[in-house]
């Protein structure tokens, strides 16, 4: 009989480590499936802060462009900070001489003849760029968002 329980024993003994492996393979992948999903929720997170800060950089250069005077000066970029972001906003602008005003050729995207029915039109494109955070080493991640605007 004392075989029998020292060959029960060892067998206990084998389950137990098996059933360790088994418990610490599982762990293992579990941590490794929820550091990724925390690596892609941040990314996203950071996405989308860049398309909203673009959207309201848009907004914020149309509304500047009607409050300003092209005769007097062009606006032609809109730059700014926050949080980590960095934004930079060029205008470029289409419509007949009179509207453009005094702007530069490299943001006259093209003359309308005098006397056209066609109102003045900007093309405003946003540039949001940020690093990734878990990342610093990367270069920077521009996120970019062109929109074209009847004033």
């Amino acid at each position: 009989m004392h075989m029998y329980n020292k060959s029960r024993e060892a067998f206990s003994m084998l389950t137990s480590i098996v059933v360790i492996v088994l418990m610490a393979t599982v762990a293992i992948l579990i941590l490794s499936m929820s550091g990724k999903l925390v690596k892609e929720t941040t990314s996203q997170y950071q996405r989308e802060q860049a398309m909203l800060l673009a959207n309201s950089y848009t907004e914020y250069a149309i509304m500047a462009v009607t409050a300003n005077d092209r005769n007097v000066n062009c606006l032609q970029t809109i730059n700014g900070t926050a949080n980590g972001y960095t934004a930079r906003v060029q205008i470029s602008y289409i419509g007949t001489a009179a509207e453009i005003g005094n702007c530069p050729a490299t943001r006259q995207l093209g003359i309308v003849p005098a006397g056209s029915i066609t109102p003045l039109t900007i093309i405003v494109d946003a540039y949001i760029d940020y690093k990734d955070l878990d990342n610093a080493d990367l270069p920077n991640i521009t996120y970019h968002r062109r929109t074209i605007q009847k004033i």
